[in-house]
């Protein structure tokens, strides 16, 4: 059974969603992000994937007292991301009640500090982001495309130890067009052992179900659910 991960994306304190990772394309869905992670909490939900586009942006931790606020009132696992740079950001996000944080740009730019983390904190509280166009990565926020291949990048993390990996396909994302299949087979053909959380482009239940046909472990969907394409009575069977 596939996981279903529902995400927050935070900026100035209130729950939006992007397209394609642009901030120029930005819809406030709530002003309030506790409201919402209740929703889902009530739902039955167990997993919530909160990110710091404020974070991202700024290359630190910015909207902590959210990710608080969330795990302090609702009973969500909560796995966190967005500008985390820094040790200091790291014991933030720990210290405010994150149980997982998500690395991305970092295991970039800085993969000794990436690594030091998976070292002290180990595989189930460190998740690696892998954010693709083209089979490449990108970074800060999606502003930055690298060429750095996805594939390798992927292998070179789970030997170190990475056993997760959240991993979205930036043409998809916000689309609502359908998921990357294609792609998360690809990796899965390569890294058969990896948690593969799929995000991006879900738009309907036939998405999940065809997710679950390619044997992806989890996926992350937002617009899709604040949109009305895919309901949380839905996705129950999912999560009981």
């Amino acid at each position: 059974m596939i996981e279903i991960i529902p995400a927050i994306d935070v900026i100035e304190g209130k729950c939006v969603r992007l397209t394609r990772g642009d901030y120029n394309q930005k819809k406030i869905y709530n002003e309030d992000p506790l409201e919402v992670a209740r929703m889902f909490a009530d739902a039955g939900i167990k997993r919530l994937h909160l990110v710091d586009l404020d974070g991202a942006k700024a290359q630190h931790i910015v909207n902590y007292k959210v990710l608080e606020q969330i795990v302090s009132k609702t009973s969500l696992t909560v796995d966190f991301g967005g500008g985390l740079k820094s040790d200091k950001d790291l014991q933030i996000a720990f210290e405010c009640g994150a149980s997982m944080i998500t690395g991305g740009s970092i295991a970039v730019k800085n993969p000794n500090v990436f690594i030091e983390w998976l070292n002290k904190y180990g595989s189930d509280k460190i998740i690696l982001g892998a954010d693709v166009k083209d089979e490449k990565i990108s970074v800060s926020g999606w502003t930055e495309t690298t060429n750095v291949e996805l594939i390798p990048f992927l292998k070179n993390y789970t030997d170190k130890g990475i056993t997760k990996v959240i991993c979205t396909d930036i043409s998809k994302d916000g689309m609502l067009e359908g998921t990357a299949v294609q792609l998360y087979q690809n990796i899965l053909s390569e890294l058969p052992q990896m948690y593969l959380i799929a995000s991006g482009g879900v738009s309907c239940m036939q998405d999940i179900e065809n997710l679950i046909l390619a044997k992806v472990p989890a996926v992350i969907l937002g617009k899709a659910i604040y949109e009305g394409k895919v309901q949380l009575k839905d996705l129950c069977r999912f999560f009981k």
